[in-house]
């Protein structure tokens, strides 16, 4: 071990030790006495320095074979604002897995959207992880089993496949060797409602999969609705309520068929947003609750955000006055593409009307799902008409693995698309958070090139909207 890694174990150790949870996803530690693996934030007594082993992964922590602690419910923690930071082929890889590209396609599949070999991915990501795709994969879909055990009434044997494994036995022996329970087992250990690391309280399939959306440090719920509210479309999504309590409630085209999510405004006690999945199949669960993440910004790390905005003069009011303003995101790539080249949400709304598919069953205000590139390849203006050629062709990727660069690239070439909606498209469709886009004359002359306030550049520019705006 070098002095720098020595140096970053200490600093990871007085994480535990404080138990902070801003660290919570960004590092686990696992304990060689109890045989767990735990959060930074775990409650339980501290164990000495010398028992103690850091992973970047829980899927690392497993496969050394530590069991997940029940008391911190180390699987349901945030992701690393890393992994959305990062635009090497280790950061486009952790977010297609967290969309579940390797339980629908495969290994195989995974290195094919990322251009490279499947030894070369596995490689790369034991060698900086210490898990290959197969173990992140099977970590996640323990993750996932273990929210339906606890919040449906499901039978195990539909628990299994709805998660992504292969067999019932499979199913059975991911779950023991996590937890160290059985099914039954991990099912009547449910958490109580106002626990602090589990889940919601149980519900039935009809009334859809209750969730806890995990994020750290503070989350300004207010700016997010306001500015999902500003751009809400008719028909995919509505917000219903009152400034302070409302729920944002949208449609969702998945692998396996559609969704709704509803997410509700007032953040809970212990750093989570309430959520709710309604879904056609549930084998969606994994990345219907990534895409409500991505476009949620859960993920960010505020405090280093807040770190390097703040320490600019002409952004440190503003940073304190909006503590944990996020960046969001999108559920749909391809939607939040089609709807910057649009601009005004009048087009949205008419696009929808005319091109969406319609739900079985409107829900609320909810009636269609957006229109596939496909759907729009002959829809007026050429602009849009182009992209959805290039996005249903394949010529243009916008996944969460898509290659940032060439992606803005890509779009710059198409007819009707200029910087600023090549920009746009790259923070929100991409989720970027470097990403400053051209701003009015008296702005730049402030800002300059925003090289100071990078990695957070995304960031910069959703607080000067919100001073513009004045929410």
């Amino acid at each position: 071990m070098t002095i720098d890694d020595s140096r970053i174990e200490d600093s990871r150790y007085e994480a535990v030790s404080s138990r902070d949870a801003r660290f919570d996803g960004m590092f686990f530690f696992a304990v060689s006495t109890t045989g767990i693996y735990c959060r930074p934030s775990c409650p339980a007594i501290t164990p000495k320095r010398q028992n103690v082993t850091f992973y970047r992964t829980a899927a690392a922590a497993q496969g050394a074979g530590f069991r997940a602690c029940r008391r911190c419910r180390p699987d349901a923690v945030p992701g690393s604002a890393e992994w959305n930071a990062r635009a090497d082929v280790v950061g486009r890889a952790m977010r297609l897995i967290g969309d579940g590209i390797v339980d629908r396609e495969g290994v195989a599949g995974l290195a094919d959207r990322l251009g490279y070999s499947a030894r070369q991915v596995q490689r790369q990501l034991n060698a900086e992880l210490g898990a290959g795709p197969i173990a992140l994969a099977r970590a996640q879909r323990g993750h996932t089993a273990r929210v339906l055990l606890q919040t449906t009434t499901l039978q195990a044997a539909e628990i299994a496949f709805a998660s992504g494994f292969a067999s019932v036995r499979q199913f059975n022996d991911t779950i023991r060797e996590i937890y160290a329970a059985t099914p039954s087992e991990l099912r009547s250990a449910r958490p109580g409602r106002g626990s602090r690391f589990g889940p919601v309280a149980p519900a039935n399939g009809a009334s859809g999969v209750p969730l806890r959306l995990a994020y750290r440090g503070p989350y300004a719920s207010a700016e997010v609705f306001d500015h999902l509210t500003a751009r809400a479309v008719t028909g995919i999504e509505e917000i219903v309520g009152e400034r302070g309590s409302r729920s944002y409630r949208r449609t969702l085209r998945l692998p396996g068929g559609s969704g709704v999510a509803e997410v509700a405004e007032q953040p809970g006690a212990g750093g989570w947003l309430e959520c709710r999945l309604h879904l056609t199949d549930l084998r969606d669960l994994t990345t219907a609750t990534h895409r409500m993440r991505r476009l949620f910004d859960l993920d960010a790390d505020p405090c280093a955000v807040a770190e390097r905005l703040g320490a600019d003069p002409a952004l440190a009011p503003l940073v304190a006055a909006r503590p944990g303003l996020r960046a969001p995101g999108t559920a749909d790539p391809h939607e939040l593409a089609v709807r910057a080249v649009l601009g005004r949400r009048e087009l949205c709304d008419e696009i929808v009307a005319a091109y969406g598919q319609k739900l079985p069953e409107p829900s609320g205000g909810l009636t269609h799902l957006f229109p596939r590139a496909e759907d729009l390849a002959a829809a007026e203006p050429r602009a849009l008409r182009t992209l959805a050629t290039a996005l249903a062709d394949g010529s243009l990727i916008l996944d969460p693995g898509a290659d940032r660069d060439e992606a803005e690239q890509q779009l710059l070439t198409l007819p009707g698309i200029d910087r600023r909606t090549a920009g746009y498209i790259r923070m929100r469709a991409l989720g970027d958070p470097d990403v400053l886009l051209p701003v009015d004359v008296t702005v730049r002359a402030q800002t300059g090139d925003g090289e100071r306030w990078r990695p957070w550049r995304s960031y910069a520019m959703h607080h000067l909207w919100a001073r513009a705006s004045g929410s």
